[in-house]
């Protein structure tokens, strides 16, 4: 009988193992920059296990991460690219990171709840994913189904695990820390072409967010669609407000028009009141100029993109992608200006092999330039060199 119930925990198991090759060279542009350059090499190890459920009304499952980051190049005078945590003492790079994260979960009808390491993405709490490693939290969360069209979010998280770092943190915001991030939420899919959402979550003593967002696809005459991405967001602070004055709207949204190989966007982001816009340490902010190097999201700023992509394969060449985008920021209100401007430049091209023993293989370059003025003194030119490959273990 027991083995019984333990055949779905194990036959639909599943692992894998994900290898990050990862190379950022940042140049500092600006006159007076305390460092010149910032120029560092890893390889990242990502190995994921995930269990399938026993049998039962009560279904009980386990899933695993086990993350390594190791140095291949970088020195004291180079650091600082987010690719590796670095001593405090010396200011020297560690010669690898690591984390092992572990997963309870139990499913009810089309409910399951995880306790231990997660990685979610919702509008008010995701992880980064942006470097050598993935960030990660600690805490549990629910996710309902049980409705036709309605996915349900809730939970609690405690602790963040950065993406360039061993050790675990107190959830929190900037310098403050919290106790707890507790969160509620879910989309609702009208129509397959309409889905909307709301979610509100609350760090405790440091702020509290509101989000509303709705995503529209239509297919339009002549081969060309329409998708439409608007997000709202309401932060204002909480209890003893360890973080200082939160104080932000947010509205941001991007259309995307397609036709065969292309796809041409346009974003707008703008912000008000008198605090720039919260998100989760080790998270990221869930808006639409939320690029390469920046997001857009100081205090007043009022940003717009334009962005282009194309896909090969309709010139043969499948697995072959381009995109360029701009983002301008003006507005932006800091204790030195009420005026500041930035605006960043990006450049991906990216392969992935189509067929052969390297199938699934990527190469992804990405060239970013990022300038700043009126009391905004961050100038950047970077590059990024990204190779990566995915296989199962079983």
């Amino acid at each position: 009988m027991a083995s019984v119930a333990m055949a779905g925990f194990i036959d639909d198991s599943k692992a894998s193992l994900e290898l990050r090759n990862f190379y950022l060279n940042r140049d500092f542009r600006q006159a007076g920059a305390s460092q010149a350059k910032a120029a560092e090499w890893g390889q990242g190890f990502i190995a994921r296990v995930e269990s399938g459920f026993t049998e039962g009304r009560v279904g009980v499952g386990l899933d695993a991460i086990g993350e390594l980051g190791i140095k291949l190049d970088s020195s004291r005078d180079r650091r600082g690219t987010g690719l590796l945590p670095f001593d405090p003492a010396s200011k020297e790079p560690v010669d690898d990171y690591s984390e092992l994260g572990l997963t309870a979960k139990l499913r009810v009808s089309k409910s399951v709840l995880r306790l231990g390491t997660l990685q979610p993405w919702l509008p008010i709490a995701i992880y980064n994913d942006t470097r050598l490693l993935p960030s990660t939290f600690q805490g549990g969360m629910l996710t309902s189904q049980n409705v036709a069209g309605l996915t349900f979010d809730g939970g609690r998280l405690t602790h963040s695990n950065l993406r360039d770092s061993s050790g675990r943190d107190e959830i929190g915001y900037g310098r403050a820390t919290s106790d707890a991030f507790d969160f509620a939420g879910g989309s609702y899919a009208i129509s397959p072409q309409l889905a909307i959402s709301y979610y509100y979550g609350r760090l405790d003593e440091i702020y509290r967010q509101h989000y509303v967002g709705l995503v529209h696809s239509q297919a339009l005459p002549g081969g060309f669609s329409l998708r439409s991405d608007i997000r709202y967001f309401d932060s204002g602070g909480d209890g003893s407000r360890r973080a200082g004055k939160i104080d932000n709207r947010n509205l941001n949204g991007m259309f995307t028009f397609g036709h065969g190989a292309h796809k041409v966007s346009a974003a707008w982001q703008s912000l008000s009141g008198d605090s720039a816009f919260p998100f989760l340490n080790g998270g990221a902010a869930y808006v639409v100029n939320l690029v390469t190097l920046h997001d857009f999201t100081r205090a007043e700023e009022d940003s717009w993109q334009l962005r282009y992509d194309y896909d090969f394969a309709s010139q043969g060449i499948p697995g072959l992608t381009f995109m360029t985008r701009y983002v301008d920021g003006r507005n932006v209100r800091t204790a030195t200006t009420r005026s500041g401007k930035e605006w960043e430049r990006d450049t991906d091209l990216a392969y992935v092999v189509q067929s052969g023993s390297l199938k699934g293989l990527s190469l992804r370059w990405r060239n970013l330039s990022f300038r700043s003025g009126n009391g905004l003194t961050t100038d950047i030119d970077e590059n990024r060199l990204i190779l990566g490959y995915t296989f199962a273990l079983w």
